[in-house]
């Protein structure tokens, strides 16, 4: 293989590894925007007079 066709294979495969962290990165920052509104969600939506008290009349 002459040295051409070698520096063209490298960078392609450098590319492609640069594309595929681009990506992996935008799935992790999109992974932490929804824990972090999913944790906002279950905040908003605790109620916490509920469970302090018991009914124990019969």
């Amino acid at each position: 293989m002459d040295i051409a066709a070698m520096s063209i294979a490298m960078n392609q495969a450098q590319v492609k590894q640069e594309a595929s962290i681009a990506v992996l990165k935008k799935a992790i920052n999109e992974q932490q925007v929804d824990s972090n509104e999913m944790i906002k969600m279950l905040e908003q939506s605790m109620q916490p007079h509920l469970g302090s008290s018991i009914d124990i009349k019969g």
